[in-house]
């Protein structure tokens, strides 16, 4: 599964990489991870079904909030969630940010919300979307061209410097999210694809994640296709772009500079110093 464990037999172990950006004006969060509800009823919150395959480690310490209050921030200071999409490992701490503006495809919402499969009903949970008030939607087709990609859009009141990137496959509004940090740019991939090695120009991938990506892909030829758009943006522009996806935890670590299970602290994020400061964070 992850190219760590001592044993094909053994668990794996993923991320659930997020990002804290800090900008002049307010505070931006990328996905959530699973939030505090999450921990506290998991059972709840989230399906039997993704709880038995998954066994999510449910920390406290662990949850975007809790991090983002170590790095010396309250809740209320995240004024925007940009989502890549709605899967519960990315949504589920929707509800630990109660005042902040939500931003996502609108593709992703009308999936999410039609409910329309078995396994829709155990990716998206409404159990999750307390603040759905607050979401706003971007519809496909419109948007500006960024190193390649077409239809890349500015998001209402967020800062200029990020963009909401369309990367659809894994789900019909999947995106990634664009940040100029100053000294170049930061794309974060979400599930575009899930082992590091996918970048590579002789593209490898674990048989786990493999047969994971397969099983919940929308759009197995737009995801293949966006893959490979990823990996000619990272060889052509790869002094500009450092792209990043959610569940390598190797990349992860690379990317945060800490070991996995070890949440943020703000003496490590501190050590970023781009006009745009984005700290990794691991719910």
């Amino acid at each position: 599964m992850d190219r760590r464990s001592g044993s094909p037999f053994a668990r794996g172990a993923l991320a659930c990489h997020c990002l804290l950006v800090e900008t002049g004006r307010t505070l931006v969060l990328v996905d959530t991870g699973l939030g505090t509800r999450d921990v506290d009823d998991p059972r709840s919150r989230l399906s039997t079904f993704f709880l038995a395959l998954l066994s999510p480690d449910f920390r406290h310490e662990m949850t975007a909030v809790r991090q983002v209050e170590r790095l010396g921030f309250k809740a209320g200071d995240v004024r925007h969630i940009l989502l890549t999409h709605l899967d519960f490992d990315h949504a589920g701490g929707l509800d630990d940010f109660p005042e902040a503006a939500v931003h996502m495809m609108a593709a992703e919402r009308d999936y999410a919300v039609e409910q329309k499969t078995w396994l829709d009903r155990q990716r998206f949970r409404p159990q999750q979307w307390s603040t759905r008030d607050n979401w706003r939607s971007y519809a496909a087709g419109e948007g500006d061209d960024w190193l390649g990609f077409s239809c890349v859009r500015a998001l209402e009141e967020v800062p200029p410097e990020l963009l909401l990137v369309p990367l659809t496959g894994h789900t019909f509004g999947h995106a990634g999210v664009a940040i100029d940090t100053g000294k170049g740019w930061l794309l974060m991939a979400g599930d575009a694809y899930f082992d590091r090695r996918e970048m590579h120009p002789e593209p490898a991938c674990t048989p786990g994640l493999r047969f994971y990506q397969g099983m919940m892909e929308k759009d197995r030829r737009a995801r293949l296709w966006n893959q490979e758009r990823l990996r000619r943006l990272r060889a052509e522009r790869g002094g500009e772009v450092r792209i990043a996806c959610s569940h390598d935890a190797g990349e992860f670590e690379e990317c945060a500079g800490r070991a996995l299970r070890e949440p943020a602290s703000d003496a490590q994020a501190q050590a970023v110093t781009p006009r745009r400061r984005a700290t990794d964070l691991h719910p």
